[in-house]
């Protein structure tokens, strides 16, 4: 069955299902975890931090247990689901774009014992393909970026959450006060037009019935984490020659250091924000 996507969605889908992005996620971001990471010191290796991220956000949602469903949005590789099923039992749903990404998920998670707790499945989560009211926790990393449609996101986050249910992501945003054109570089790069902000996702929220729990503003870590990226695509480009084309990695050098310039001068964000949809 054919599954029909948004423009900004398709174009997402499709960077991700080549085989210069899916090789340098795998072997040059962190392998499990591809998102942003959480530094204790500027050198230390980008998969430490990037689970420090995974392990930061499960510690601020109480009553995690095998009775706990989650949905992961953008999963990725599935370090996130994999964490939360081996760490807590948790039955994870892992939902994602990327073919390829989603047969590295199944193929790590049946390695480490936990396939029967993860299911991944392909979609946006534009229109998660779930029920109303199935999952306990809907979690979120890097991802909510790639919509176009953002507050529908949010909207779907809260229709698939049982009553009592939380939310937790995390998104490179821009700032709230951000000047205007400062970040059209980055926008080109990713194909998009804009980015959310925490304004914009606090207010989105409690458009969809949420209520805040918790927002960190950890903005200094995006700009170390982009560098961190840079340093080792730089350090690993001969070796890396036979896997990603000299093209994709000018492009993503070019495209890093835009994000790194743009968050060093105040005009990004990023942090965990955590809301709840009210018991009923």
């Amino acid at each position: 069955m054919s599954t029909s996507y948004s423009e900004v969605v398709e174009t997402a889908r499709t960077y991700y299902n080549s085989e210069d992005a899916d090789n340098f996620y795998f072997h040059v971001w962190g392998g499990e975890d591809i998102h942003i990471g959480l530094y204790e010191t500027p050198g230390e290796a980008i998969a430490d931090a990037s689970r420090r991220t995974v392990q930061r956000m499960a510690s601020r949602v109480r009553g995690l247990g095998p009775d706990t469903r989650v949905l992961d949005l953008g999963s990725g590789y599935g370090g996130a689901a994999r964490y939360l099923a081996n760490t807590f039992g948790c039955r994870v749903t892992a939902l994602n774009l990327s073919e390829r990404e989603n047969a590295r998920n199944r193929e790590m998670s049946r390695a480490q014992g936990v396939g029967h707790l993860i299911a991944v499945l392909e979609g946006s989560f534009e229109s998660i393909p779930a029920p109303d009211a199935g999952f306990d926790l809907v979690w979120s990393q890097d991802a909510i970026l790639h919509s176009g449609q953002r507050d529908q996101v949010i909207s779907e986050a809260a229709r698939v959450l049982r009553p009592g249910g939380e939310l937790i992501f995390t998104d490179p945003m821009q700032a709230d006060d951000c000047p205007q054109g400062v970040l059209q570089p980055v926008y080109d790069r990713i194909h998009l037009s804009s980015l959310g902000s925490i304004g914009f996702y606090r207010q989105s929220a409690k458009r969809h019935g949420f209520k805040e729990v918790e927002v960190m503003e950890l903005t200094e870590h995006l700009s170390v984490h982009y560098a961190r990226v840079r340093e080792e695509l730089e350090g690993a480009r001969s070796t890396l020659s036979r896997l990603v084309s000299d093209a994709y990695i000018e492009r993503m050098l070019g495209g890093l250091g835009n994000w790194i310039e743009a968050g060093r001068k105040g005009y990004l964000s990023w942090g965990i924000l955590h809301f709840q949809k009210p018991p009923s």
